[in-house]
């Protein structure tokens, strides 16, 4: 688990190009799934047991942010559009790597060195239309020949591990989502599980919005009668973060169950019941409207999905250095193991 967690996140792949990342989970899921296929949108699966009941999806999104090349000026600077959501104060002086069709080209995010910002402008936060990527070129007609409009780029951040627990990457969010679901099932498969369970490396989650993405589509074909999406949430241990509004989520606490408007109540119980079989502690995550993830597409696939979300703390979310604890994503792939193990055919969720 360690070894692909790595490999996955230095592979560059923001939403629409996660092409890299998804050829890295389907070599790692072909070594012991009974079948693993792609569809037309990018998702990638990997399946155990097919034509067994019941059949499950899990769902970890294997796309991250980037920026879009939408413009080259007569300089040869380059002005960008956001893949997803960006603090654009974030990006101000970073390293990106821009996937062109020659192959990586480097550059570096510019904006007016602080000494030339004057007045009330030097208190303002810095918005994406303000920065720009310069690749060295001295000229458009040079920046033309090394990049395109509509090529992608990605922060240059490698996997750092702060501590043996501690991982800090750019694509945390969520391609350890991606590992835990591929875990699980391999977990499953291991424990003798005997449902039909299919893990997706889902796309587009990250420009989903109301459509959702390629879980919508994803789900839609599989046609599960479970749904259990893997994604990140705020942990709050950290300065400046109010607990009586995010809640009080931890890393090395544990991973996270939700409970909502969104949440199956049967699932929900079922995966704390593995939880507390297996001596995980969990953290609980109120949520009373829409999740945020990909759990709102699949739970309203065809006739509705008993979906659950479980969620792995995350430090500085949509930032280059995103923190999380391996202990979190170890248990929350051991967890959702047992709770496949634990399925039958004919089993009921229905709530009430």
């Amino acid at each position: 688990m360690r070894d692909l967690i790595d490999r996955l996140l230095d592979a560059r792949g923001p939403s629409g190009f996660e092409t890299r990342a998804a050829a890295v989970w389907r070599d790692e899921a072909a070594t012991f799934a009974d079948e693993t296929w792609g569809d037309v949108h990018g998702n990638s699966f990997a399946a155990i047991n097919p034509g067994a009941s019941p059949r499950v999806m899990l769902a970890g999104h294997i796309d991250e942010i980037g920026l879009m090349v939408n413009h080259i000026d007569e300089k040869g600077y380059l002005w960008v559009r956001s893949v997803g959501g960006w603090d654009a104060q974030v990006l101000v002086g970073q390293r990106v790597e821009i996937l062109a069709e020659s192959g990586l080209v480097a550059g570096v995010v510019g904006r007016r060195a602080i000494h030339l910002i004057r007045g009330d402008e030097s208190d303002k936060a810095v918005k994406l239309k303000d920065l720009w990527i310069d690749i060295g070129a001295t000229s458009g007609d040079e920046a033309k020949t090394r990049v395109a409009i509509g090529d992608v780029a990605v922060i240059q951040s490698d996997a750092l591990d702060l501590t043996d627990d501690l991982l800090a990457a750019r694509s945390i969010d969520d391609r350890v989502g991606a590992v835990v679901v591929l875990e699980a099932l391999r977990r499953a498969r291991e424990k003798g599980c005997s449902a039909h369970a299919v893990a997706a490396a889902t796309v587009q989650e990250e420009i989903g919005y109301m459509a959702a993405g390629g879980a919508r589509t994803g789900s839609y074909g599989l046609d599960p009668d479970v749904g259990i999406v893997v994604d990140v949430t705020h942990a709050t241990d950290h300065p400046s973060v109010e607990k009586n509004e995010h809640g009080d989520i931890r890393l090395g606490g544990g991973p996270v169950l939700a409970r909502g408007a969104a949440i199956n109540p049967v699932v929900f119980s079922r995966l704390a019941s593995a939880a507390s079989a297996a001596g995980v502690d969990v953290q609980i995550q109120a949520i009373p409207a829409m999740t945020g993830t990909d759990a709102d597409a699949i739970r309203m696939a065809r006739a509705g999905v008993a979906t659950g979300l479980v969620s792995i703390p995350n430090r500085y979310m949509h930032s280059p250095n995103q923190l999380v604890s391996r202990q979190d994503l170890d248990q929350a792939a051991e967890v959702i193991a047992d709770f496949l193990v634990g399925l039958a055919d004919g089993d009921s969720f229905l709530p009430g």
